[in-house]
Protein backbone atom coordinates (compact mmCIF):
# COMPACT_ATOMS: atom_id res chain seq x y z
CA UNK A 1 0.00 0.00 0.00
CA UNK A 2 1.31 2.97 -1.10
CA UNK A 3 2.11 6.17 1.38
CA UNK A 4 -0.26 8.18 -0.60
CA UNK A 5 -3.30 5.58 0.44
CA UNK A 6 -2.81 5.58 4.29
CA UNK A 7 -1.94 9.34 4.75
CA UNK A 8 -5.29 10.79 6.65
CA UNK A 9 -6.87 13.36 4.79
CA UNK A 10 -6.07 16.85 6.63
CA UNK A 11 -9.39 18.42 8.58
CA UNK A 12 -11.10 20.87 6.72
CA UNK A 13 -9.76 24.05 8.98
CA UNK A 14 -6.25 23.05 8.09
CA UNK A 15 -7.17 22.60 4.33
CA UNK A 16 -9.04 26.55 4.73
CA UNK A 17 -5.92 27.86 6.05
CA UNK A 18 -3.38 26.10 3.59
CA UNK A 19 -5.37 27.38 0.75
CA UNK A 20 -5.52 30.77 -0.84
CA UNK A 21 -8.45 32.20 -0.76
CA UNK A 22 -8.93 30.82 3.23
CA UNK A 23 -5.64 32.50 3.77
CA UNK A 24 -6.59 35.78 2.39
CA UNK A 25 -9.72 36.05 4.72
CA UNK A 26 -7.52 35.67 7.46
CA UNK A 27 -5.85 38.26 6.32
CA UNK A 28 -8.60 40.67 5.48
CA UNK A 29 -10.32 39.38 9.30
CA UNK A 30 -8.50 42.50 11.13
CA UNK A 31 -9.91 44.97 8.25
CA UNK A 32 -12.96 43.79 8.40
CA UNK A 33 -13.77 44.19 12.11
CA UNK A 34 -12.31 47.55 11.74
CA UNK A 35 -14.73 48.68 9.28
CA UNK A 36 -17.39 47.32 10.97
CA UNK A 37 -16.41 48.66 14.28
CA UNK A 38 -15.80 52.36 12.84
CA UNK A 39 -17.76 52.65 10.16
CA UNK A 40 -20.49 50.36 9.79
CA UNK A 41 -21.94 50.21 13.20
CA UNK A 42 -21.93 54.38 13.00
CA UNK A 43 -23.51 54.62 10.31
CA UNK A 44 -26.28 51.89 11.08
CA UNK A 45 -26.74 53.62 14.50
CA UNK A 46 -26.82 57.32 12.46
CA UNK A 47 -29.55 55.72 10.74
CA UNK A 48 -31.22 54.39 13.43
CA UNK A 49 -31.34 57.44 15.69
CA UNK A 50 -32.59 59.62 12.74
CA UNK A 51 -36.11 57.58 13.00
CA UNK A 52 -35.82 58.57 16.97
CA UNK A 53 -36.36 61.28 18.85
CA UNK A 54 -33.58 60.59 20.94
CA UNK A 55 -31.79 63.60 23.08
CA UNK A 56 -28.42 63.92 24.97
CA UNK A 57 -29.43 61.67 27.95
CA UNK A 58 -32.76 60.36 26.87
CA UNK A 59 -32.90 57.21 24.97
CA UNK A 60 -35.76 58.26 23.04
CA UNK A 61 -38.63 56.60 21.13
CA UNK A 62 -39.60 55.25 17.72
CA UNK A 63 -40.84 58.28 15.52
CA UNK A 64 -40.62 57.02 11.96
CA UNK A 65 -39.97 59.66 9.14
CA UNK A 66 -41.14 62.51 11.76
CA UNK A 67 -37.62 64.11 11.73
CA UNK A 68 -37.78 64.02 8.33
CA UNK A 69 -40.73 65.70 7.59
CA UNK A 70 -40.11 68.30 9.93
CA UNK A 71 -36.91 69.21 8.24
CA UNK A 72 -38.88 69.00 5.04
CA UNK A 73 -40.09 72.11 6.15
CA UNK A 74 -37.33 73.51 7.95
CA UNK A 75 -36.16 76.75 6.15
CA UNK A 76 -32.77 76.61 8.16
CA UNK A 77 -32.21 73.05 6.29
CA UNK A 78 -32.99 74.03 3.19
CA UNK A 79 -30.57 76.94 3.45
CA UNK A 80 -27.66 74.71 4.51
CA UNK A 81 -28.70 72.51 1.74
CA UNK A 82 -28.40 75.61 -0.87
CA UNK A 83 -25.00 76.68 1.05
CA UNK A 84 -23.57 72.54 0.76
CA UNK A 85 -24.42 72.76 -3.04
CA UNK A 86 -23.20 76.25 -3.41
CA UNK A 87 -20.04 75.49 -1.60
CA UNK A 88 -19.26 72.11 -2.70
CA UNK A 89 -19.69 73.06 -6.39
CA UNK A 90 -18.10 76.07 -6.68
CA UNK A 91 -15.21 75.18 -4.48
CA UNK A 92 -14.53 71.72 -6.59
CA UNK A 93 -14.75 73.41 -9.84
CA UNK A 94 -12.47 76.43 -8.81
CA UNK A 95 -10.35 73.50 -7.52
CA UNK A 96 -10.13 71.20 -10.06
CA UNK A 97 -9.49 74.10 -12.78
CA UNK A 98 -6.23 75.58 -10.50
CA UNK A 99 -5.03 72.01 -9.77
CA UNK A 100 -5.03 71.06 -13.20
CA UNK A 101 -2.93 74.52 -14.63
CA UNK A 102 -0.39 73.91 -11.39
CA UNK A 103 0.11 70.24 -12.08
CA UNK A 104 0.36 70.92 -16.09
CA UNK A 105 3.21 72.97 -15.32
CA UNK A 106 4.93 70.99 -12.45
CA UNK A 107 4.92 68.70 -15.05
CA UNK A 108 7.26 70.60 -17.15
CA UNK A 109 10.90 70.98 -17.08
CA UNK A 110 11.53 73.62 -14.41
CA UNK A 111 14.38 74.21 -12.44
CA UNK A 112 14.17 73.46 -8.37
CA UNK A 113 10.76 71.69 -9.67
CA UNK A 114 10.82 69.44 -6.11
CA UNK A 115 11.02 72.47 -4.49
CA UNK A 116 7.81 73.95 -5.74
CA UNK A 117 5.76 70.41 -5.68
CA UNK A 118 7.09 70.71 -1.58
CA UNK A 119 6.08 74.08 -1.17
CA UNK A 120 2.48 73.77 -2.81
CA UNK A 121 1.90 70.55 -0.75
CA UNK A 122 1.93 72.96 2.65
CA UNK A 123 -1.56 74.28 2.43
CA UNK A 124 -2.85 70.26 2.50
CA UNK A 125 -0.08 68.99 5.34
CA UNK A 126 -0.94 72.25 7.69
CA UNK A 127 -4.07 71.39 10.02
CA UNK A 128 -7.18 72.47 8.89
CA UNK A 129 -7.65 74.30 12.55
CA UNK A 130 -4.80 76.29 11.89
CA UNK A 131 -5.73 77.26 8.50
CA UNK A 132 -9.23 78.23 9.43
CA UNK A 133 -7.56 80.56 12.46
CA UNK A 134 -5.01 82.03 9.80
CA UNK A 135 -8.06 83.23 7.58
CA UNK A 136 -9.73 84.06 10.57
CA UNK A 137 -7.00 86.62 11.26
CA UNK A 138 -6.89 87.60 7.17
CA UNK A 139 -11.01 87.90 7.15
CA UNK A 140 -10.82 89.80 9.89
CA UNK A 141 -13.43 92.96 10.44
CA UNK A 142 -10.89 95.61 11.35
CA UNK A 143 -7.53 93.98 11.07
CA UNK A 144 -8.24 91.99 8.09
CA UNK A 145 -4.15 92.21 5.65
CA UNK A 146 -6.69 92.26 2.77
CA UNK A 147 -8.72 95.70 3.62
CA UNK A 148 -5.19 97.02 4.67
CA UNK A 149 -3.63 96.61 1.39
CA UNK A 150 -6.60 97.62 -0.89
CA UNK A 151 -6.99 100.59 1.56
CA UNK A 152 -3.16 101.51 0.76
CA UNK A 153 -3.84 101.05 -2.95
CA UNK A 154 -6.84 103.34 -2.58
CA UNK A 155 -9.08 100.81 -4.42
CA UNK A 156 -11.32 100.81 -0.90
CA UNK A 157 -12.22 103.37 1.75
CA UNK A 158 -13.20 100.96 4.71
CA UNK A 159 -12.84 97.53 5.45
CA UNK A 160 -14.73 94.94 3.88
CA UNK A 161 -16.87 93.14 6.19
CA UNK A 162 -15.73 89.04 5.10
CA UNK A 163 -17.56 87.12 7.64
CA UNK A 164 -20.60 89.64 8.58
CA UNK A 165 -22.02 90.03 5.31
CA UNK A 166 -23.96 86.53 4.22
CA UNK A 167 -22.63 86.65 0.94
CA UNK A 168 -19.26 88.23 1.74
CA UNK A 169 -18.88 85.23 4.28
CA UNK A 170 -20.11 82.61 1.54
CA UNK A 171 -17.39 83.24 -0.77
CA UNK A 172 -14.29 83.96 2.39
CA UNK A 173 -14.83 80.45 3.35
CA UNK A 174 -14.97 79.38 -0.47
CA UNK A 175 -11.89 80.92 -1.04
CA UNK A 176 -10.37 79.31 2.52
CA UNK A 177 -11.70 75.57 1.40
CA UNK A 178 -9.88 76.69 -2.78
CA UNK A 179 -6.79 77.39 -0.91
CA UNK A 180 -6.19 73.92 1.24
CA UNK A 181 -7.97 71.66 -1.23
CA UNK A 182 -5.62 72.82 -4.21
CA UNK A 183 -2.34 71.02 -2.98
CA UNK A 184 -4.48 67.69 -3.55
CA UNK A 185 -5.69 67.88 -6.38
CA UNK A 186 -2.66 69.44 -8.35
CA UNK A 187 -0.36 66.75 -7.21
CA UNK A 188 -3.22 63.86 -7.88
CA UNK A 189 -3.24 64.87 -11.41
CA UNK A 190 0.51 64.94 -11.83
CA UNK A 191 1.47 61.84 -10.22
CA UNK A 192 -1.68 60.88 -13.44
CA UNK A 193 0.63 63.19 -16.20
CA UNK A 194 3.45 61.02 -15.30
CA UNK A 195 2.02 57.93 -16.21
CA UNK A 196 1.20 59.42 -20.12
CA UNK A 197 3.95 58.51 -22.52
CA UNK A 198 6.18 61.46 -23.40
CA UNK A 199 5.84 59.67 -26.74
CA UNK A 200 2.86 60.48 -27.22
CA UNK A 201 3.01 64.22 -27.34
CA UNK A 202 6.55 64.18 -28.98
CA UNK A 203 5.33 62.04 -31.92
CA UNK A 204 1.86 64.69 -32.08
CA UNK A 205 4.08 67.34 -32.03
CA UNK A 206 6.03 65.95 -34.81
CA UNK A 207 2.94 65.52 -36.73
CA UNK A 208 2.23 69.53 -36.35
CA UNK A 209 -0.17 69.02 -33.55
CA UNK A 210 -0.58 72.20 -31.35
CA UNK A 211 0.05 72.91 -27.95
CA UNK A 212 -4.22 72.50 -27.40
CA UNK A 213 -4.83 70.02 -29.48
CA UNK A 214 -1.78 67.53 -27.87
CA UNK A 215 -3.44 68.41 -24.54
CA UNK A 216 -7.51 67.85 -25.92
CA UNK A 217 -6.81 65.02 -27.84
CA UNK A 218 -4.28 63.22 -25.55
CA UNK A 219 -3.30 64.85 -22.43
CA UNK A 220 -7.08 65.20 -21.12
CA UNK A 221 -8.58 61.60 -22.42
CA UNK A 222 -5.77 59.77 -21.00
CA UNK A 223 -6.32 61.94 -17.73
CA UNK A 224 -9.89 61.47 -17.04
CA UNK A 225 -10.04 58.30 -15.16
CA UNK A 226 -8.00 60.02 -12.46
CA UNK A 227 -9.58 62.94 -12.75
CA UNK A 228 -13.14 61.16 -11.98
CA UNK A 229 -11.23 59.32 -8.94
CA UNK A 230 -9.42 62.96 -7.55
CA UNK A 231 -12.93 64.91 -7.93
CA UNK A 232 -14.49 61.98 -6.30
CA UNK A 233 -13.02 62.54 -3.37
CA UNK A 234 -12.11 66.21 -3.80
CA UNK A 235 -16.36 66.28 -3.81
CA UNK A 236 -16.71 64.05 -0.95
CA UNK A 237 -14.26 65.90 1.08
CA UNK A 238 -15.71 69.54 0.44
CA UNK A 239 -19.28 68.09 0.83
CA UNK A 240 -18.56 67.15 4.66
CA UNK A 241 -16.24 70.11 5.51
CA UNK A 242 -16.99 70.58 8.93
CA UNK A 243 -13.91 71.89 10.83
CA UNK A 244 -13.13 75.04 8.39
CA UNK A 245 -16.44 76.44 8.81
CA UNK A 246 -16.78 75.87 12.32
CA UNK A 247 -13.72 77.74 13.19
CA UNK A 248 -14.27 80.64 10.94
CA UNK A 249 -18.10 80.85 11.09
CA UNK A 250 -19.53 78.32 13.42
CA UNK A 251 -22.61 78.37 10.37
CA UNK A 252 -22.81 82.16 10.54
CA UNK A 253 -23.94 85.22 9.76
CA UNK A 254 -27.60 84.15 10.22
CA UNK A 255 -27.03 80.49 8.83
CA UNK A 256 -25.63 82.35 5.75
CA UNK A 257 -22.59 79.86 6.18
CA UNK A 258 -23.97 76.35 7.66
CA UNK A 259 -23.48 73.40 5.60
CA UNK A 260 -25.29 69.89 6.68
CA UNK A 261 -22.06 68.88 8.32
CA UNK A 262 -22.45 71.73 10.42
CA UNK A 263 -26.11 71.99 11.26
CA UNK A 264 -25.96 68.27 11.94
CA UNK A 265 -23.48 68.79 14.72
CA UNK A 266 -25.08 72.25 16.09
CA UNK A 267 -28.80 70.11 16.37
CA UNK A 268 -27.07 67.38 18.01
CA UNK A 269 -24.38 68.00 20.23
CA UNK A 270 -25.07 71.66 21.87
CA UNK A 271 -29.02 71.66 20.93
CA UNK A 272 -28.80 67.96 22.17
CA UNK A 273 -31.80 66.71 19.58
CA UNK A 274 -29.26 63.70 18.78
CA UNK A 275 -32.19 62.55 16.22
CA UNK A 276 -32.77 65.65 14.28
CA UNK A 277 -29.07 65.52 14.06
CA UNK A 278 -28.83 62.63 12.68
CA UNK A 279 -31.32 63.12 10.45
CA UNK A 280 -29.76 65.63 8.43
CA UNK A 281 -26.79 63.34 8.52
CA UNK A 282 -28.48 60.48 6.41
CA UNK A 283 -30.31 63.22 4.39
CA UNK A 284 -26.33 63.38 3.06
CA UNK A 285 -26.13 59.66 1.93
CA UNK A 286 -27.51 60.24 -1.65
CA UNK A 287 -25.64 63.58 -2.26
CA UNK A 288 -22.96 61.32 -1.22
CA UNK A 289 -23.33 58.09 -3.13
CA UNK A 290 -23.91 60.78 -6.08
CA UNK A 291 -20.36 61.34 -6.21
CA UNK A 292 -19.27 57.30 -5.81
CA UNK A 293 -21.38 56.48 -8.84
CA UNK A 294 -19.66 59.21 -10.43
CA UNK A 295 -16.23 57.52 -9.81
CA UNK A 296 -17.48 54.10 -10.71
CA UNK A 297 -18.57 55.30 -14.46
CA UNK A 298 -15.28 57.11 -14.82
CA UNK A 299 -13.08 53.77 -13.69
CA UNK A 300 -15.31 51.74 -16.06
CA UNK A 301 -14.17 54.46 -19.43
CA UNK A 302 -11.17 53.41 -17.85
CA UNK A 303 -11.49 50.06 -18.76
CA UNK A 304 -13.21 50.76 -21.79
CA UNK A 305 -9.97 52.64 -23.23
CA UNK A 306 -7.88 49.84 -22.08
CA UNK A 307 -9.74 47.68 -24.41
CA UNK A 308 -11.18 45.62 -21.72
CA UNK A 309 -14.71 43.65 -21.55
Amino acid sequence: MSETAIRPRPPAWQRFFESRNGLGLVFMLPAAVFLLCFLTYPLALGIWLGFTDTTIGQSGEWVGFENYEWLSDDPVFWLAVFNTILYTVVASVVKFGLGLWLALILNERLPMKSLFRAIILLPWVVPTVLSAIAFWWIYDSQFSIISYVLMQWGWIDHPINFLGDPWNARWSVIAANVWRGIPFVAISLLAGLQTIPASLNEAAAIDGATSWQRFSKITFPLLTPIIAVVMTFSVLFTFTDFQLIWVLTRGGPVNATHLMATLSYQRAIPGGALGEGAAISVAMIPFLLAAILFSFFGLQRRKWQQGSD
